[in-house]
């Protein structure tokens, strides 16, 4: 039997506004994944003059696909420096465990021509029947994310359910994680996304408003909580917090992806992008304060429902941890 182990080394590139995922694939007799290193010049982060970009493991998961390992890596200049492109530093730097975080991950399914999965007749009726819905006129894609949802489970990444959304061909999965992991995770259970369509001949969009009109877009509204949160909370607690987020909406709006003006309207279950609100039960709020929490003499979590689809989760536990540690 071959001692030869193979690692699917995953990182971010330097494309703006948001990075791309990356990936490639070392077979080696290593018991661990090792440093290594890739071509900078062709991912917007060197250039060719001086290429090297180095590859450092932050996080292993056993690989439900084809090589034996996922790795999660940031990426350090050639001197060893941390690269301008690796958000994760900022967000390690300011989170630890006792932050637990949950991402509600919209996307849609789309085919070879951009168009939605189940608008290939042109736009379907609408909206109204397709959330959590069942049924052929319904749904569209079922079977990629049940697929999904079983990867991310064996690779041992905690998802807590997934269902179809509001519109034909859109779905969302939820991600649960504690500290800077949870951001890992997130970003490798989208990367099985992505490579789990490929295998059905799907796209994947994460775009926060791909269909124009009377549809909702797709965010990644973002469930956060410290112990103090979950066992020692009060009304006044929670609306510091709200208050604490409110003082620097600008700056979460700047870290929660691009294009989201475009879903943050006011209409659609959002709140406008210039205003700030928190409230209980209100989905129409940029934080929700859930029913759960008040139920439990406000011990529990609020949801960030301003995050973008797009987002870079790395960004978002920097900011909402960074803000609420000072």
């Amino acid at each position: 039997m071959s001692d030869i182990k193979t690692y699917e080394y995953i990182w971010l590139d330097g494309f703006k506004p948001e990075p791309s995922m990356r990936s490639k694939i070392k077979a080696t007799t290593e018991d661990s994944a090792p440093e290594w290193s890739f071509d900078g010049s062709s991912t917007e982060q060197a250039e060719g003059s001086s290429s090297d970009c180095l590859l450092l493991p932050v996080q292993t998961y056993d690989n439900p696909t084809f090589s034996d390992y996922l790795v999660m890596c940031q990426v350090h200049a050639a001197d060893h420096t941390v690269h301008p492109s690796n958000t994760r530093a900022a967000a390690e730097a300011v989170v630890t465990d006792d932050w637990w975080f949950g991402f509600e991950q919209e996307y849609f399914f789309t085919n070879k021509d951009g168009s939605p999965l189940g608008w290939e007749e042109g736009e379907p009726r609408p909206q109204g029947d397709y959330y959590c819905g069942v049924g052929a006129d319904n749904v569209s894609g079922r079977e990629v994310s049940e697929a999904h949802l079983e990867a991310c489970l064996d690779a041992g990444i905690t998802l807590t359910g997934t269902n179809a959304e509001v519109a034909l061909g859109q779905w969302e999965y939820q991600c649960f994680g504690k500290g800077i992991k949870a951001a890992d995770d997130l970003w490798v259970s989208r990367y099985l996304l992505y490579k789990i369509a490929e295998e059905y001949g799907v796209g994947v969009n994460i775009h926060p408003k791909p269909k124009k009109g009377d549809w909702n877009g797709s965010g990644m509204h973002t469930n956060f909580s410290n112990e103090e949160m979950r066992s020692k909370g009060s009304e006044e607690l929670f609306s510091s917090i709200c208050e604490k987020l409110g003082k620097v909406h600008q700056d979460g709006i700047a870290a929660y992806g691009s294009d989201n003006d475009q879903r943050l309207t006011g209409l659609h279950e959002t709140q406008k992008i210039t205003e700030f609100s928190y409230g209980v039960s209100d989905r129409g709020a940029s934080i929700r304060i859930p029913v759960y929490t008040v139920e439990h003499d406000w011990n529990g979590y609020l949801e960030d429902r301003r995050p973008a689809s797009n987002a870079d989760p790395y960004k978002i536990l920097a900011h909402i941890v960074g803000t609420l540690t000072k």
